[in-house]
């Protein structure tokens, strides 16, 4: 169990001495994961088919694919729903907005169940209790008010789901370079099920009714919970939860921990600060298109342009990078990610527009060597918690960031807008960068400049 206490300032948090060592010696074969490949200088890890080797992260691989799908799929038919039901543009707009806002009151109310119970018996109720507020959607009498309440209730439950998976990914294959990698691939089937999942919504609304789309992500959402519940093994909690309190208190105090702790509230803000000024362009791309005066063709390209960016470079920095070059590279790309967006101020067309934002979404290749210093950084029994505030964190600042740069497009124009979030969110990133320099544990420092590297790489 974690403490009740805050941990020292830029020291460590304790681990549960329990949960280290050899691995399960009566776990099948198959389903453990392999030991993380050495980290040779110059050369790049055993890449994502080793990942793909671990039986049970094919079963998570597909089980994110399946619920992404039915994610993305119900929230393109709730919103054409809504809007037949209503003709009312705001309440169509709102059910997006609905499903970031919740992230914040799920992602710290509920943190504490992803250390609390078994993972497997956390994500499989999570993608059931997903399914039956689908189910109720699709029902003829629900009014509005309903379908947007469940919309929110889906969106808090995702914290908790997305947390206790990350942290059980470090169960499956492990805290080492198959751990960076098992997350590399699931962030890149979400950016691509962002890009597939409206145009295979788009063309189901052709054929079928919103009702109709929404019902079959309810299968969606039951063929992930089997996938889980058949394709991993049921490990026990990270805590007992014998120490009396209330799920609310762990759930607070495992945020307290987290960020009261110097080191991982640095890394934390790492992940959650590129990407609330990198939506800028994305939430002002229809205003910019008609800023420069182009039609709907090329707004698709612009919305496109930088998750094929992202996808790009993670694709190649985890499959060509050894470990420890991809830890060299987190805090200069972290630094000059939103650089691009600059180019913004001078009005480009289309293309310069669109190059700009894929180098843009390259910029974030840097979360890959985050991850690593994450895991090193958050104790075993508190991983669960530490990742689900980081979930919510990083939905909600993104939903913070295009509130504000839409608030900036009312006074400023589009292109000043993005402009400035790239220059400000610089800025903000040269003083974030030099506090995780600061925060660097001891022993790191030391052996790294012994071997002559920069100082902040891990060894994967």
């Amino acid at each position: 169990m974690p403490r009740d206490t805050e941990p020292p300032t830029g020291g460590h948090l304790p681990r549960d001495p329990e949960r280290a060592g050899s691995p399960d010696p009566s776990e099948p074969p198959a389903l453990r994961a392999p030991a993380a490949p050495a980290d040779v200088p110059g050369k790049p890890s055993r890449g994502y088919r080793a990942v793909f080797a671990v039986v049970e992260f094919r079963a998570v691989f597909a089980a994110h694919l399946l619920s992404l799908l039915g994610v993305v799929v119900s929230e393109l038919a709730l919103t054409v729903l809504v809007y037949d039901l209503t003709d009312s543009p705001l309440l169509s707009a709102l059910t997006f907005a609905l499903g970031m806002l919740p992230y914040l009151v799920g992602g710290t109310l509920f943190a504490g169940i992803a250390d609390r119970y078994p993972a497997r018996r956390v994500l499989v109720t999570c993608d059931l209790i997903c399914a039956a507020c689908v189910a109720v959607m699709v029902l003829p009498g629900t009014p509005v008010a309903g379908l947007l309440l469940l919309r929110c209730l889906v969106a808090a439950v995702s914290p908790v789901f997305t947390g206790t998976r990350m942290a059980a990914l470090t169960d499956i294959l492990g805290e080492g370079d198959l751990f960076v990698l098992g997350r590399s691939l699931l962030r890149i089937v979400s950016q691509s099920a962002l890009l597939a999942g409206f145009g295979v919504g788009g063309l189901l609304l052709a054929v079928v009714s919103p009702r109709g789309a929404i019902t079959i992500t309810v299968v969606t959402f039951l063929c992930s919970a089997a996938l889980l519940r058949i394709g991993t093994r049921d490990r026990p909690a990270r805590t007992t939860g014998k120490g009396g309190g209330t799920l609310l208190g762990e759930s607070l105090a495992g945020a307290r921990l987290v960020l009261g702790h110097r080191r991982i509230r640095a890394l934390l803000l790492l992940f959650w600060l590129p990407p609330m000024f990198v939506v800028a362009p994305e939430a002002l791309a229809a205003p910019y298109a008609d800023e420069i005066g182009v039609g709907s063709a090329a707004l698709g390209l612009l919305m496109c342009a930088m998750p094929v960016g992202s996808i790009a470079a993670e694709l190649y920095t985890g499959a060509a990078l050894s470990p420890r070059t991809r830890s060299r590279v987190v805090l200069p790309l972290a630094a000059a990610g939103l650089l691009p967006l600059v180019l913004y101020g001078f009005r480009p067309g289309v293309v310069l527009a669109a190059v700009a934002l894929v180098l843009a979404g390259a910029g974030s290749a840097y979360v890959i060597g985050l991850d690593q210093w994450f895991v090193e950084a958050v104790p075993d029994e508190l991983r669960g918690r530490a990742m689900t505030v980081l979930t919510a964190g990083l939905m909600t600042l993104q939903g913070v960031g295009m509130a504000l740069a839409g608030l900036a497009a009312e006074f400023f124009p589009v292109h000043q807008v993005v402009a400035g979030a790239g220059a400000v969110g610089t800025l903000c990133l040269l003083v974030l960068v030099a506090e995780v320099r600061r925060t660097a544990p001891a022993h790191r420092i030391r052996t790294e400049v012994r071997d002559g590297a920069d100082q902040h790489m891990t060894s994967g």
